[in-house]
């Protein structure tokens, strides 16, 4: 059976977003996978109906690329891979929508806002950044014990980052539960990587792991992504 990966958002061929399909199939290649993908437009998830466009998806990609057409249709993918056991990977703007969706629907902050989306200043979990990370690389520090842990094999990485908006240092301490895991983290002790106890796979990251997979290289955690989808 060939697995289907739904890749959440508005495809507009930036870099972050086209180097995608390349590290699905640099993945694929090295695992003899020939996992598929389509991109699914946010406003597809707006409505009631959002699960019967997921249904069948064998596996949950919430991409960059914000603002997009609708922010409740990525937080209903979110949600969608969070309570079904769906395999979800989340990468920069993907990570802030999935910090909304936790803060939400996990942790009791109904209104939960992003600063590209609102001018709600109440509880504004993703604000921009005092400090733009947009087109810098920096080492991401890897917890042990942790599931990135075991996928990278490594105390610490580089990683590449595209992104303006993250997590409001008001609400560090506020993303605190026992189902939610911070496995990675920066020199200045800023969350970089999040996961999920007790799911299949549920790991998001401000940075942008897709553009350093090669087809010499892929990425460790796309290809542990490839793998558990197809599992």
């Amino acid at each position: 059976m060939i697995r289907e990966i739904g890749i959440i958002g508005d495809f507009h061929n930036s870099r972050t977003q086209s180097t995608i399909a390349d590290s699905i199939e640099h993945s694929n290649k090295s695992l003899g996978f020939k996992t598929k993908f389509r991109w699914i437009d946010t406003e597809l998830l707006d409505g009631d109906k959002y699960n019967k466009e997921l249904s069948g998806i064998d596996g949950i990609w919430s991409a960059p690329g914000s603002p997009f057409k609708s922010l409740t249709g990525a937080l209903n993918a979110i949600r969608f891979a969070r309570e079904n056991s769906i395999p979800h990977l989340a990468t920069c703007a993907g990570y802030q929508n999935t910090i909304i969706e936790i803060a939400r629907d996990m942790l009791g902050y109904k209104n939960a806002q992003h600063g590209e989306y609102s001018d709600n200043f109440d509880d504004l979990f993703i604000d921009k950044l005092s400090c733009s990370l947009k087109g810098t690389s920096s080492k991401v520090i890897i917890k042990e014990n942790t599931f990135t842990h075991k996928i990278y094999n490594q105390k610490e990485i580089e990683a590449n980052y595209f992104c303006n908006y993250g997590l409001n240092d008001k609400y560090k301490e506020s993303i605190a539960h026992e189902d939610i895991i911070i496995s990675g983290i920066d020199s200045n002790n800023s969350i970089r990587i999040i996961e999920l106890r007790n799911h299949p796979f549920f790991i998001a990251t401000v940075y942008v792991p897709q553009v350093a997979s090669t087809n010499d290289r892929p990425e460790p955690l796309i290809t542990e992504f490839i793998r558990i989808v197809n599992s």
